[in-house]
């Protein structure tokens, strides 16, 4: 069966050095590594030297999250190595590291005929799928699903190798041998890696792996905040002294840098422009038209970039994007759209036809990513061949989208991964690495292409805006009884899926818009045990594209279900922790997040006056849940919304890193202080009217209050933290914001102007 809308081309790394233990994976992967003079190639994942330096492959994007360390540790753990002796190496570009439950999450996005065929973790076609083209996509907190267990078993399989040949030299079974601190031991007897190394590489690991009974697992009881680190982040020390190297700081011989221009939103084209003005600026070495935007080259980046100002390039564009076409699209999808039903619970058409006694009308601006790191890549266009330096969430997607804008073979282009400082899924886009490609093609010399913020505004894709209505009916006590949600916006996930997966650009993939989009409703059915239930999404075509942000659809079904949760519960007379409550004795662990949530922050009952709100959610990616509590107190004066305090309480099942763990808890908190107080633009023109990070109401280190994170101790599967803060902080604010001043806010951001 054909799975995909294309047919892809695998690319590879090359093989070199010693290779061993290569029948760990399959055998229609080329190796990716390449081994040195002095080092043994183990499998996709690891190679040890004959110093007993241990490399470690990380085939994703490192941006804040950890991976570069939590692969790393995994590794190391299971093979017994000592943490001083661990390296990071990028993986390239291989099907040896396929993301198979991100592919089978997104079965409907690649398989969009028969998604069910491929849409569960362990399914084959995911599988195949992922495997043949290469998808290693970081997205969706399925790294550690997708990784750890492979990542274990080579690291098992290099540990019996190195025990073999130890066992060897004593004459004794390799079973009873063991490996801790970069040694394997043998009662008193010891031997380092670095010994072993060479002789290991004789031996055939035994099948199935011999993994450790336990996997790599931190006790939260052990690692309070604050306490010394078994592991600490590999990446930390270069960051802290500023030789970390980012996209922006590659550097070739003969580089030129370019700053560009894009037009606006909408059916755009590039028109006339006056290059008179350009004469005084020196350095400046070329200009390079595209369809829709117009690029300055110049020895540097500010010398481009204020040519560019001077030429003012013109653009000639229909159907742009605006905020009150917006508006109105969703206004009228919402009144009048036809709803494609996504979940129900009851008897639907019986019950829908009642008069509910409580509704309520939601608004939530289009988001933006506010990213340090601006969309920046380093070209090299030479003899045919294509070298890439650039961040990338999904390396195949940006290789082919190079590929493809300069009519090459897949298998010619080069893509160096380096770290992101900050993504929040925004490089999952690669649009400016097809750009770079272009720029070098034309001056042929390598080329840097960084967006200013302004031109990260205007080619950047929002968090999708949406309306939404939510109406219920309850019993005489209060208690919820019927439920709808109905959510008007467009069909963002099938739009990105046109984006990824059949290479359409921005403007062509709104028409996509339009569709029932059952991935951009995830997370819509609440938690609680709800007798009737039905929940719609109602497509409207906007006129404005749309991506993915950190949280995507949970977060913005967060923010719905626990705001009017919250409401249901002071309509009734009800305290809004016991409320819940009551509809959670099917999911023990969140009310057990609840309730020792309640205890570290003092609840109070979120009495007026009090400025405490609480809010809940379970998120389930690739059939593992991660849950959280939060409890927030705020308060609003003349400078806006003000958080004083942020307490979770967090199940993420078995935590590999505490500290990585509770930075991400930390970092989705303020992530979601800045979604609920702004980080969002409006349109005119189809150009975004805030250009500036300042001009955004982004929380700053002043306005960052105390925050207090506990994990509940679990041994189920790991689940990745990431989006969880950010997706529970909005709705925990806007609920404090109520017991602090009694206005209920049913938009975001939590300003009064969208009331």
């Amino acid at each position: 069966m054909h799975l995909s809308r294309r047919g892809f081309v695998l690319g590879t790394g090359a093989a070199g050095g010693l290779l061993v233990a290569w029948a760990l994976t399959p055998r229609r992967f080329p190796p990716p590594l390449t081994a040195g003079p002095d080092e043994v190639l183990f499998d996709a994942w690891l190679k040890i030297g004959k110093d007993g330096v241990v490399s470690v492959a990380v085939p994703e994007v490192e941006m804040g999250q950890g991976i570069s360390t939590l692969i790393p540790q995994i590794v190391a753990y299971e093979l017994g190595a000592d943490w001083r002796q661990i390296a990071v190496e990028p993986a390239p570009v291989s099907g040896a590291y396929a993301n198979a439950p991100l592919a089978a999450h997104w079965a409907q996005l690649w398989m969009p005929l028969l998604p069910g065929l491929a849409d569960e973790p362990d399914d084959l076609l995911a599988r195949r799928f992922a495997e043949r083209e290469a998808f290693t996509t970081a997205a969706d907190g399925t790294s550690l699903i997708a990784h750890e267990e492979p990542a274990r078993i080579a690291a098992a399989s290099a540990r019996a190798m190195l025990a073999q040949a130890a066992a060897a030299r004593w004459n004794v079974a390799w079973e009873e041998c063991d490996a801790a601190g970069g040694f394997v031991l043998h009662d008193k007897q010891r031997l380092s890696f670095a010994e072993l190394v060479e002789e290991a590489a004789g031996y055939t690991p035994p099948r199935p792996a011999a993994v450790r009974v336990q996997a790599m697992a931190e006790r939260p009881a052990e690692f309070p905040a604050g306490a010394p680190l078994r592991f600490p982040r590999l990446d930390l020390p270069a960051k802290v002294d500023g030789t970390y190297a980012f996209a922006g700081d590659v550097r070739l011989p003969d580089m030129l840098h370019a700053a560009i221009r894009h037009g606006p939103i909408g059916q755009t084209r590039l028109g006339g422009y006056d290059t008179h003005q350009t004469k005084a600026v020196q350095g400046l070495v070329k200009l390079v038209n595209g369809d829709n935007w117009l690029a300055a080259v110049a020895s540097d980046w500010w010398s481009a970039e204020r040519a560019l100002s001077l030429i003012a390039p013109r653009f000639a564009s229909d159907d742009q994007a605006t905020s009150a076409r917006i508006d109105q699209a969703l206004g009228e999808a919402l009144l009048t759209g036809t709803a494609h039903r996504i979940a129900a619970a009851g008897d639907p058409e019986k019950w829908l036809s009642e008069r509910f006694e409580h509704v309520a009308h939601y608004t939530v601006a289009p988001a933006v990513h506010a990213v340090l790191e601006t969309a920046t890549a380093t070209a090299r266009f030479k003899d045919g061949r294509l070298e890439l330096w650039a961040a990338s969430q999904s390396p195949q997607a940006a290789r082919r989208k190079a590929a493809m804008a300069l009519g090459i073979d897949l298998e010619q282009v080069v893509l160096y991964p380096m770290p992101a400082g900050g993504s929040f899924d925004r490089r999952l886009e690669s649009d400016h690495l097809a750009e770079a490609a272009l720029i070098a093609r034309e001056v042929e010399r390598p080329v840097q292409l960084t967006w200013s913020r302004w031109q990260e505004q205007v080619a950047g894709l929002p968090r999708t805006p949406a309306k939404a209505v939510l109406a219920a009916r309850t019993a005489r006590d209060g208690s919820l009884t019927a439920l709808k949600i109905r959510v008007a916006m467009p069909a963002t996930a099938q739009e990105f899926g046109e984006r990824q997966f059949a290479n359409r650009t921005p403007q062509q993939a709104l028409a996509a818009q339009d569709q029932g989009d059952p991935l951009a409703m995830q997370g819509m059915v609440p938690g609680y045990a709800i007798a009737n239930l039905v929940v719609e999404h109602v497509p409207a075509a906007i006129g404005l594209p749309t991506g993915r942000m950190r949280g995507n659809s949970h977060g913005l079904a967060c923010f719905l279900i626990e705001t009017f949760i919250d409401e249901l519960a002071g309509k009734s007379g009800r305290e809004p922790l016991s409320y819940r409550m009551a509809m959670l004795g099917h999911d023990i662990k969140l009310a057990a997040c609840l309730q020792r949530a309640a205890a570290l922050a003092e609840w109070n009952g979120g009495a007026s006056g009090s400025g405490q709100g609480l809010a809940c959610f379970t998120m389930t990616t690739a059939g593992r849940e991660g849950r959280i509590a939060v409890i927030a107190q705020a308060r609003r004066d003349e400078r806006g919304v003000r958080v004083d305090k942020l307490t979770a309480v967090v199940d993420i099942g078995r935590i590999i890193n505490i500290d990585i763990a509770r930075q991400q808890i930390e970092g989705g908190l303020l992530f979601g202080m800045g979604v609920a107080s702004g980080a969002t633009t409006a349109y005119g023109d189809g150009l975004p009217l805030t250009g500036r990070l300042g001009l955004m109401a982004l929380p700053v280190l002043a306005d960052c209050p105390e925050i207090e994170v506990e994990f509940i101790d679990s041994t189920q599967p790991p689940f990745d933290p990431g989006e969880l803060g950010a997706i529970a902080a909005p709705p925990a604010i806007a609920n404090a914001l109520y017991s602090a001043g009694g206005i209920r806010l049913h938009a975001l951001p939590l300003t009064s102007e969208n009331q």
